[in-house]
Protein backbone atom coordinates (compact mmCIF):
# COMPACT_ATOMS: atom_id res chain seq x y z
CA UNK A 1 0.00 0.00 0.00
CA UNK A 2 1.55 3.31 -1.11
CA UNK A 3 1.07 6.68 -0.86
CA UNK A 4 1.18 9.16 -4.12
CA UNK A 5 2.51 12.47 -3.47
CA UNK A 6 5.91 12.74 -1.69
CA UNK A 7 6.04 8.75 -1.87
CA UNK A 8 5.68 7.53 -5.18
CA UNK A 9 6.32 10.99 -6.98
CA UNK A 10 7.83 14.28 -6.20
CA UNK A 11 6.09 17.06 -5.61
CA UNK A 12 6.06 19.60 -8.54
CA UNK A 13 5.13 23.33 -9.06
CA UNK A 14 2.33 21.61 -10.90
CA UNK A 15 0.32 19.33 -9.65
CA UNK A 16 -0.80 17.72 -12.49
CA UNK A 17 2.36 16.51 -13.72
CA UNK A 18 3.60 14.59 -10.45
CA UNK A 19 4.64 11.29 -12.17
CA UNK A 20 6.03 8.79 -10.25
CA UNK A 21 9.93 8.54 -10.05
CA UNK A 22 11.83 7.12 -12.60
CA UNK A 23 13.05 3.47 -12.26
CA UNK A 24 9.69 3.29 -9.66
CA UNK A 25 7.01 2.23 -12.38
CA UNK A 26 8.84 -1.00 -14.27
CA UNK A 27 9.38 -2.73 -10.62
CA UNK A 28 5.69 -1.93 -9.48
CA UNK A 29 4.53 -3.23 -12.83
CA UNK A 30 5.90 -6.70 -12.56
CA UNK A 31 5.24 -6.73 -8.83
CA UNK A 32 1.04 -5.94 -10.20
CA UNK A 33 1.75 -8.50 -12.17
CA UNK A 34 2.74 -11.55 -9.68
CA UNK A 35 -0.22 -13.63 -8.18
CA UNK A 36 0.50 -13.42 -4.91
CA UNK A 37 1.21 -9.77 -4.70
CA UNK A 38 -1.41 -6.52 -4.57
CA UNK A 39 -0.27 -2.64 -5.11
CA UNK A 40 -3.01 -0.42 -3.42
CA UNK A 41 -2.64 3.05 -3.78
CA UNK A 42 -3.70 5.22 -0.91
CA UNK A 43 -3.87 9.13 -1.77
CA UNK A 44 -5.21 12.14 -0.54
CA UNK A 45 -5.83 12.78 -3.96
CA UNK A 46 -9.63 12.21 -5.15
CA UNK A 47 -9.08 9.31 -7.67
CA UNK A 48 -9.98 11.18 -10.81
CA UNK A 49 -7.23 13.67 -10.70
CA UNK A 50 -4.38 10.64 -9.57
CA UNK A 51 -5.68 8.09 -12.49
CA UNK A 52 -3.93 9.92 -15.80
CA UNK A 53 -0.84 10.34 -13.69
CA UNK A 54 -0.33 6.71 -13.14
CA UNK A 55 0.58 5.33 -16.27
CA UNK A 56 0.18 1.44 -15.30
CA UNK A 57 -0.95 -1.08 -18.30
CA UNK A 58 -3.40 -1.87 -15.95
CA UNK A 59 -4.86 0.11 -12.84
CA UNK A 60 -4.43 -1.41 -9.49
CA UNK A 61 -7.11 -0.81 -6.48
CA UNK A 62 -6.90 3.36 -5.67
CA UNK A 63 -7.98 5.03 -2.59
CA UNK A 64 -8.77 8.64 -2.73
CA UNK A 65 -10.01 11.54 -0.95
CA UNK A 66 -8.09 10.07 2.53
CA UNK A 67 -9.81 7.01 2.50
CA UNK A 68 -13.37 7.94 1.45
CA UNK A 69 -13.47 6.81 -2.25
CA UNK A 70 -12.37 3.42 -3.48
CA UNK A 71 -11.76 2.22 -7.11
CA UNK A 72 -11.04 -1.27 -7.52
CA UNK A 73 -9.19 -2.84 -10.46
CA UNK A 74 -12.15 -3.78 -12.06
CA UNK A 75 -13.37 -0.53 -12.02
CA UNK A 76 -15.79 -0.49 -9.71
CA UNK A 77 -16.14 2.94 -7.65
CA UNK A 78 -17.77 3.85 -4.03
CA UNK A 79 -17.35 6.88 -1.72
CA UNK A 80 -18.98 6.78 1.22
CA UNK A 81 -21.74 9.35 2.42
CA UNK A 82 -21.37 12.87 4.22
CA UNK A 83 -24.00 14.45 6.22
CA UNK A 84 -25.61 17.53 5.13
CA UNK A 85 -24.30 19.85 7.60
CA UNK A 86 -20.61 18.66 6.49
CA UNK A 87 -21.33 19.17 3.07
CA UNK A 88 -22.71 22.07 3.17
CA UNK A 89 -19.49 23.74 4.93
CA UNK A 90 -17.58 22.80 2.59
CA UNK A 91 -19.84 24.38 -0.12
CA UNK A 92 -19.68 27.78 2.04
CA UNK A 93 -15.91 27.91 2.10
CA UNK A 94 -15.76 26.97 -1.82
CA UNK A 95 -17.76 30.36 -2.08
CA UNK A 96 -15.44 32.17 0.05
CA UNK A 97 -12.49 31.28 -1.78
CA UNK A 98 -14.06 32.40 -5.02
CA UNK A 99 -15.58 35.71 -3.13
CA UNK A 100 -11.52 36.47 -2.44
CA UNK A 101 -10.15 35.33 -5.10
CA UNK A 102 -8.35 32.51 -3.62
CA UNK A 103 -9.58 29.46 -5.46
CA UNK A 104 -7.43 28.81 -8.04
CA UNK A 105 -5.64 27.81 -4.87
CA UNK A 106 -8.07 25.50 -3.99
CA UNK A 107 -8.47 21.42 -4.98
CA UNK A 108 -12.10 20.45 -4.78
CA UNK A 109 -12.62 16.60 -3.55
CA UNK A 110 -15.66 14.15 -2.99
CA UNK A 111 -15.26 15.21 1.25
CA UNK A 112 -12.81 17.85 1.45
CA UNK A 113 -11.01 21.01 0.22
CA UNK A 114 -7.20 21.39 0.31
CA UNK A 115 -5.27 25.03 -0.13
CA UNK A 116 -2.20 24.23 -1.69
CA UNK A 117 0.57 27.38 -1.01
CA UNK A 118 3.40 25.35 -1.83
CA UNK A 119 6.28 27.43 -4.52
CA UNK A 120 3.81 30.44 -4.01
CA UNK A 121 5.18 34.07 -3.78
CA UNK A 122 5.45 35.31 -0.35
CA UNK A 123 2.37 37.61 -0.38
CA UNK A 124 -0.04 34.62 -1.26
CA UNK A 125 1.23 32.39 1.21
CA UNK A 126 0.12 34.93 3.47
CA UNK A 127 -3.04 35.52 2.01
CA UNK A 128 -3.95 31.86 2.04
CA UNK A 129 -2.33 31.63 5.50
CA UNK A 130 -4.24 34.53 6.89
CA UNK A 131 -7.69 32.98 5.13
CA UNK A 132 -6.70 29.52 7.04
CA UNK A 133 -6.24 30.70 10.42
CA UNK A 134 -9.15 32.83 10.19
CA UNK A 135 -11.96 31.83 7.94
CA UNK A 136 -11.07 28.13 7.82
CA UNK A 137 -10.71 28.00 11.60
CA UNK A 138 -14.15 29.19 12.19
CA UNK A 139 -15.88 27.60 9.53
CA UNK A 140 -14.64 24.33 10.85
CA UNK A 141 -16.06 24.49 14.17
CA UNK A 142 -19.18 25.97 13.01
CA UNK A 143 -19.59 23.28 10.67
CA UNK A 144 -17.61 20.26 12.72
CA UNK A 145 -14.80 19.84 10.55
CA UNK A 146 -11.19 18.60 10.56
CA UNK A 147 -8.43 21.29 9.59
CA UNK A 148 -5.36 19.21 9.08
CA UNK A 149 -1.89 20.53 7.73
CA UNK A 150 0.09 18.87 5.23
CA UNK A 151 3.63 19.50 3.70
CA UNK A 152 2.46 22.50 1.28
CA UNK A 153 -0.87 23.15 2.93
CA UNK A 154 -3.89 22.62 4.66
CA UNK A 155 -7.20 20.92 4.09
CA UNK A 156 -10.34 21.26 5.73
CA UNK A 157 -12.08 17.46 5.93
CA UNK A 158 -15.13 15.68 6.71
CA UNK A 159 -14.33 13.78 9.78
CA UNK A 160 -14.88 9.98 9.98
CA UNK A 161 -12.77 8.97 7.90
CA UNK A 162 -9.16 8.68 6.61
CA UNK A 163 -6.15 6.54 5.30
CA UNK A 164 -6.23 4.08 8.31
CA UNK A 165 -9.68 3.01 7.41
CA UNK A 166 -8.49 2.31 3.74
CA UNK A 167 -5.34 -0.13 5.30
CA UNK A 168 -7.98 -1.55 7.76
CA UNK A 169 -9.93 -2.67 5.13
CA UNK A 170 -7.27 -4.46 3.36
CA UNK A 171 -5.82 -6.03 6.23
CA UNK A 172 -9.54 -7.54 6.68
CA UNK A 173 -9.40 -8.56 3.17
CA UNK A 174 -6.16 -9.83 2.90
CA UNK A 175 -5.91 -13.75 2.77
CA UNK A 176 -4.65 -15.14 6.02
CA UNK A 177 -0.74 -14.76 6.63
CA UNK A 178 -0.16 -11.85 3.52
CA UNK A 179 3.00 -9.46 4.89
CA UNK A 180 1.39 -6.10 4.43
CA UNK A 181 3.44 -2.81 3.99
CA UNK A 182 2.38 0.48 3.96
CA UNK A 183 4.39 3.40 2.60
CA UNK A 184 4.13 7.34 3.03
CA UNK A 185 6.06 10.24 3.40
CA UNK A 186 3.43 13.13 5.19
CA UNK A 187 1.44 13.26 8.45
CA UNK A 188 -1.79 12.47 6.43
CA UNK A 189 -0.06 8.53 6.61
CA UNK A 190 0.29 8.81 10.24
CA UNK A 191 -3.42 7.40 10.69
CA UNK A 192 -2.18 4.39 8.04
CA UNK A 193 0.80 3.71 10.32
CA UNK A 194 -1.09 3.33 13.76
CA UNK A 195 -3.60 1.20 11.26
CA UNK A 196 -0.65 -1.39 10.41
CA UNK A 197 1.01 -1.76 13.24
CA UNK A 198 1.24 -4.73 14.68
CA UNK A 199 -0.47 -6.84 11.61
CA UNK A 200 2.59 -5.57 8.83
CA UNK A 201 5.08 -3.05 8.72
CA UNK A 202 4.72 0.93 8.27
CA UNK A 203 7.50 2.77 6.44
CA UNK A 204 8.07 6.66 6.42
CA UNK A 205 9.61 8.12 2.66
CA UNK A 206 11.63 10.94 3.07
CA UNK A 207 15.08 12.65 3.49
CA UNK A 208 14.63 13.94 6.53
CA UNK A 209 13.79 12.25 10.02
CA UNK A 210 10.98 13.03 12.35
CA UNK A 211 8.55 11.31 15.22
CA UNK A 212 6.54 9.37 13.29
CA UNK A 213 4.80 5.71 13.73
CA UNK A 214 5.90 4.05 11.17
CA UNK A 215 8.66 0.95 11.58
CA UNK A 216 11.03 1.54 9.24
CA UNK A 217 12.54 4.63 6.94
CA UNK A 218 13.38 5.02 3.37
CA UNK A 219 15.11 8.08 2.72
CA UNK A 220 15.92 8.06 -1.33
CA UNK A 221 14.09 7.07 -4.98
CA UNK A 222 16.74 4.66 -4.80
CA UNK A 223 16.73 3.12 -1.71
CA UNK A 224 12.70 2.36 -2.38
CA UNK A 225 13.93 0.86 -5.80
CA UNK A 226 15.98 -1.76 -3.58
CA UNK A 227 12.72 -2.12 -1.43
CA UNK A 228 10.49 -2.86 -4.42
CA UNK A 229 13.23 -4.76 -5.85
CA UNK A 230 13.66 -7.26 -2.91
CA UNK A 231 9.79 -7.68 -2.59
CA UNK A 232 9.89 -8.70 -6.50
CA UNK A 233 12.74 -11.34 -5.32
CA UNK A 234 11.25 -12.48 -2.34
CA UNK A 235 7.34 -13.03 -3.96
CA UNK A 236 8.96 -15.20 -6.29
CA UNK A 237 10.67 -17.11 -3.30
CA UNK A 238 13.89 -15.76 -3.62
CA UNK A 239 16.38 -14.94 -1.06
CA UNK A 240 17.04 -11.49 -0.37
CA UNK A 241 20.02 -9.84 1.30
CA UNK A 242 20.03 -8.29 5.06
CA UNK A 243 19.68 -4.53 4.63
Amino acid sequence: MLDYDGTLAPFTPNRNKALIYPGLQNPLERIMDLDNSTVVIVSGRKISDLMPLLGFRHLPEIWGCHGWERRKPDGSYFVWPAGQKHLEGLTRVNSMLKERNLDKYCEEKPRSLALHWRRVSQSEKIALGDFAKESLKKTAQEYDLELKTFDGGVELRIPGRNKGCAVETMIEEAPAGAFLAYLGDDLTDEDAFRAIKGRGVGILVGEGERDSEADYLIRTPQEFFEFLSNWEISAKGGAISDG
